[in-house]
């Protein structure tokens, strides 16, 4: 059974409950979105520095596409020069 979390409890997001599944406890707080399963943690920390970097290139080119692909719906007037600086300024928070 899922439902939705209060705005002030955990920033809209679904909690579900599911009998056959061992409850376990993660510190949820706004700041973070997800909770690394202890299992994954293990994975990852098994994983080379080269193998994690390619992981977070794959990450940061996905999240890329998502924000370059929801502008161009958002601002189909805009041309491709501002397209790219509007996600470079997404991306980096302000800074570029």
């Amino acid at each position: 059974m899922c439902r939705r979390e209060t705005r002030d409890t955990y920033r809209w997001g679904m909690v579900c409950y599911d009998s056959d599944v061992p409850k376990k406890s993660y510190r949820l707080d706004p700041g973070q979105i997800e909770v690394l399963d202890d299992a994954m943690a293990e994975i990852l920390r098994n994983k080379t520095g080269a193998e994690r970097l390619r992981i977070s290139s794959n990450m940061f080119s996905m999240a890329r596409r998502m924000v370059l692909s929801r502008l161009r719906s958002e601002h189909p007037d805009w041309d491709q020069t501002a397209i790219n600086r509007e996600a470079a300024r997404r991306l980096s928070r302000g800074a570029v």
